[in-house]
């Protein structure tokens, strides 16, 4: 019995360390996508002269995958089934940390806002900021998510040590 308790305290601090791990690589591939609906708002903007709605119902599965619901949130905005403010536009997104979200939630509110030639350069804008972001997080995800598992494991042998 003792030994099935060991084991499932040293799987419950692993899980622990993946579940940090896991946030901080959703954090830069969140960022990444959100470089990658950038580029596609300048082109579209800028060429086909697209809706905004029709450019996020025809994001790839895959960075809609990425934006956690950020695109489905700022549709029911579009829609006019919600207001824009930072609590439904990051609902169930906790990952984020307070900066971020109000990076996110300027450039979101200047979606569709002003003329073409100042949206492709507010969106510029936005796309470097967010490159320097994702530059962090993929900086932080290299260190600090492979740091957690490796310190999640640890944690379970030392409580097996203690325990024992």
């Amino acid at each position: 019995m003792k030994i099935v308790l060991l084991l499932l305290i040293f799987i419950v601090c692993i899980f622990i360390g993946f579940t940090v791990s896991r946030k901080y690589r959703v954090r830069a591939n969140f960022f990444k996508a959100m470089i990658t609906l950038c580029q596609k708002f300048d082109i579209e903007i800028n060429y086909s002269r697209e809706r905004l709605k029709n450019i996020f119902l025809n994001l790839d599965s895959s960075i809609k995958n990425d934006l956690s619901g950020i695109d489905k949130n700022f549709l029911l905005f579009i829609d006019k089934e919600t207001p824009l403010d930072k609590n439904s536009l990051f609902d169930k997104i906790t990952f984020l940390k307070e900066d971020e979200k109000d990076i996110l939630f300027n450039f979101f509110r200047s979606l569709g806002r002003s003329d073409v030639e100042s949206q492709s350069k507010e969106i510029k804008n936005y796309l470097n900021r967010f490159e320097q972001v994702s530059q962090n997080t993929i900086l932080e995800n290299k260190k600090y998510g492979t740091l957690s598992v490796k310190l999640g494991v640890i944690a379970g042998l030392l409580l097996i040590v203690i325990f024992i």
